[in-house]
């Protein structure tokens, strides 16, 4: 996965930064389409765009610094033929929005964490770095000058007595070109699908080379449930305009039925009352769980339940380390833990849709 190193260096009568590396990676050759730099009536750039994809052995190819006396998160250390210079990113832009969340304003570190989270593709809103700071400068809301919303919707649609509540509508002779109309207050409505929204994704599969008949066959096998990745029409031009592609790993999954929960826990003279276990994931590879909960100590005031995972403790990822390394994050608070869990059908639904790195939806 991706590696977070960090550096301080302090000299008051100079400057002082901090930065933070990471290694996510990339990998498509084609030079990204980004918004022209057209200055507005107050001599300020547009905002541009960037899909960053890696393979595991690159890396997203910069440093976002925090440095002292320059404002935002600053993209520094561009590496020479790396992704980011193969995109267009320049040395001083100020980060925006990171998959669709904008930035500007959180912590360095949180916005670092982000970026990890994303593994191996993620969506960057930059500014040139003079018209960052002549915005600051006039007191402009930053956040107002990026779309409102460019992230297609991940929705699970369950079948009711009248179906799932929307048809699909292909042009004659096409394949992978469905929109949806969805029916009023049916189930998909209440999924969260945009009535007129583009029908990316059937069950974590892209519908790009079916056919009509195609997909009313995997909509018949997907029993009373199914899961769909969908970009409004805002959304979907958007994203063509640019010659960006869409993918699961960019969307809003606010309206998905399963969440991630935080449990904030503090010993007792009893401890926390719980037992951590290392065992296989239904999805393959090893996790963390939760069982033995006692009752009326703090695990099981906090909320926690038997068989819960857990993806994080005290705000990182556990992501890659083994049991003894995650007893020792737990440890690391003498009285205190904040763990990050999911249950396992939670656990379960996001892998199947290729949602393995659960910390994204949290960040």
């Amino acid at each position: 996965g991706a590696r977070l190193s960090c550096t301080n260096v302090a000299s008051p009568a100079l400057y002082h930064f901090r930065k933070f590396e990471f290694n996510p990676k990339v990998g498509i050759d084609n030079p990204a389409l980004t918004l022209t730099e057209d200055m507005d009536g107050e001599g300020l750039g547009e905002p541009r765009f960037y899909l960053l994809t890696k393979e595991s052995t690159e890396t997203f190819g910069f440093c976002l610094h925090e440095e002292l006396g320059c404002q935002g998160h600053v993209i520094r250390q561009i590496e020479l033929g790396g992704v980011a210079q193969r995109r267009g990113l320049q040395d001083g832009d100020r980060l925006l929005q990171v998959n669709g969340h904008f930035v500007d304003h959180m912590d360095h570190l949180r916005v670092v964490q982000k970026i990890k989270a994303s593994r191996n593709q993620v969506l960057l809103a930059v500014l040139d770095g003079d018209s960052y700071e002549a915005a600051k400068s006039l007191g402009r809301d930053l956040s107002q000058m990026l779309p409102d919303d460019i992230r297609p919707r991940l929705c699970h649609v369950t079948r009711d007595k009248s179906g799932f509540g929307f048809s699909v509508s292909c042009p004659e002779g096409t394949k992978g070109t469905f929109q949806l109309s969805v029916l009023q207050d049916g189930p998909a409505d209440r999924a969260g699908v945009p009535p007129g929204s583009w029908l990316l994704e059937l069950n974590g599969d892209s519908v790009k080379s079916y056919s009509h008949t195609q997909l009313t066959k995997k909509l018949k096998q997907s029993g009373n449930k199914v899961t769909l990745l969908v970009a409004s029409s805002a959304v979907e031009e958007f994203y063509r305009l640019r010659g960006l592609r869409v993918t699961a790993a960019l969307a809003d999954t606010s309206r998905l039925p399963f969440k991630v929960r935080e449990l904030h826990l503090v010993k007792g003279p009893a401890g926390y009352g719980f037992l951590l276990k290392e065992d296989d994931c239904s999805s393959g590879g090893v996790g963390q769980f939760l069982w033995d909960v006692d009752v009326g100590l703090p695990a099981e005031q906090a909320g926690m339940k038997e068989g819960d995972r857990v993806l994080a403790v005290n705000g990182e990822s556990i992501e890659g380390l083994d049991h003894e390394q995650t007893v020792h994050r737990i440890r690391a608070r003498e009285d205190r833990v904040t763990l990050l869990v999911i249950d396992p059908a939670g656990d379960e639904f996001y892998h199947s849709v290729g949602f393995g790195g659960m910390v994204l939806l949290w960040l």
